[in-house]
């Protein structure tokens, strides 16, 4: 059973960075990817980057594409997601997500951190 961790959100100004974290444990499989979803306010949950288990593969919504970089580091089982020049319409909570196959439809992902709070004040 993998769990994950997400850390790193908080209360920004607009303009702002933030690094998100998620620590990853009791994986087994040797390939996966991870993903970072967002839910806004009264909205559905949405993708906004993944990365695969090398770290060679990375994709990204078209609205964060050049604010937000996802990395990953594997000697800490960790994945991040580098936020720059945030924007109010940026504020959610922030879950990671980790499944076997590289996509950004949240159902093919099997596990699921609690989330992380992200806001942006304008």
């Amino acid at each position: 059973q993998v769990q994950l961790v997400e850390s790193g959100g908080g209360l920004v100004p607009a303009g702002g960075s933030l690094r998100l974290s998620c620590a990853a444990s009791g994986r087994t499989f040797s390939t996966y990817a991870t993903g970072w979803f967002l839910r806004a306010p009264g909205k559905e949950r949405e993708f906004v980057a993944v990365i695969d288990w090398s770290g060679l593969n990375t994709l990204y919504t078209n609205p964060v594409k050049g604010r937000f970089t996802i990395s990953r580091d594997n000697a800490k089982n960790t994945v991040y997601l580098h936020m720059n020049s945030l924007k109010p319409e940026d504020t959610a909570v922030y879950y990671c997500a980790e499944g076997r196959l590289f996509d950004t439809r949240d159902r093919m992902y099997s596990y699921w951190g609690q989330g992380t709070q992200v806001t942006v004040s304008s």
